[in-house]
């Protein structure tokens, strides 16, 4: 763990504050039922749909979804295949956002079904965290740090 004893650096997530940057950084994750998936992200986490291309011979396959975190940043989604290009099984991803107020998000995201981790608490390091699963399994981390 980093010394904040001697940290001189400020961080906000409030969006009005920064800068106007595109996403350089996508965490990509793959879902048995991705249609159900974008539902839950939008629905209870607050993702926001930019996205969304279907097969034209399945529209229950995503080929390709961009969803993006309103404070900032954004995550790609799609149907899992057959593919060997993306060995890893849905379910298995983990990822961590930074949100102003874990605890409403807590609250919507557990109010609509979001399997509760670890409920919001103060961490050593000065963040308030909360963790739940979406329903395929995969970890979704909330908290106020936003990094050195």
């Amino acid at each position: 763990m980093p010394d904040t004893s001697t940290s001189t650096s400020t961080s906000s997530t409030d969006p009005a504050s920064a800068p106007s940057l595109p996403t350089m950084v996508w965490p990509s994750l793959r879902y048995a039922d991705a249609p159900a998936a974008i539902e839950f992200l939008t629905g209870a986490l607050g993702f926001v749909a930019t996205a969304v291309y279907v097969s034209d011979d399945d529209p229950s396959v995503v080929q390709h979804a961009e969803l993006r975190w309103p404070p900032g940043g954004g995550i790609m989604l799609g149907s899992a295949g057959n593919s060997s290009e993306w060995p890893a099984p849905p379910g298995s991803s983990a990822c961590y956002v930074v949100t102003d107020d874990p605890d409403a998000l807590f609250a919507r995201a557990s109010g609509a079904g979001a399997i509760v981790v670890r409920e919001p608490n103060d961490t050593d390091y000065g963040s308030r965290d909360f963790a739940v699963r979406d329903p395929e399994g995969n970890l979704w981390s909330f908290g106020t740090y936003a990094g050195e």
